[in-house]
């Protein structure tokens, strides 16, 4: 690993996107100024994001610093487990196996469909009446 101050990486999912980035540390985890344990109630949410890091065994040995806008709880915790592999990947180019192994490196492309014209959603239209 080269010496630097931090390791930075963006991530994406639905219309969240996160910048991560990876300093130093004990493992501390600061989404947009707040400890994630705060942000993030859900114990599916806190492990998602702690994915990369326990993937790598480095979960102690990086402090994490993730600003985060857009979208909701679910597309906000994968777009931040999105940025902190891409972060390690920056940091040691070994992790790239592991982390793709894992799926951790693959933007997850679905995004809500939009609407069309005619119909009441993407799809569900109208119902249909003969008379």
């Amino acid at each position: 690993m080269e010496k630097q101050a931090y390791f930075y990486g963006t991530g994406r999912r639905k219309t969240a996107v996160a910048r991560v980035k990876l300093l130093p540390g004990d493992g501390a985890i600061i989404v947009n100024g707040t400890p994630y344990e705060e942000r993030f109630s859900r114990p599916e949410y806190r492990e998602a994001i702690r994915q990369p890091l326990l993937v790598t065994e480095n979960l102690n040995k990086f402090s994490v610093m993730a600003k985060v806008v857009g979208g909701g709880m679910s597309g906000q915790c994968d777009a931040i487990s999105h940025g902190i592999a891409r972060a390690l990947l920056a940091a040691d180019e070994k992790f790239k196996p592991l982390l793709r192994q894992n799926g951790l490196l693959t933007r997850d492309s679905r995004t809500k469909e939009r609407k069309k014209p005619g119909l009441k959603r993407a799809r569900k239209a109208p119902q249909y009446t003969k008379r």
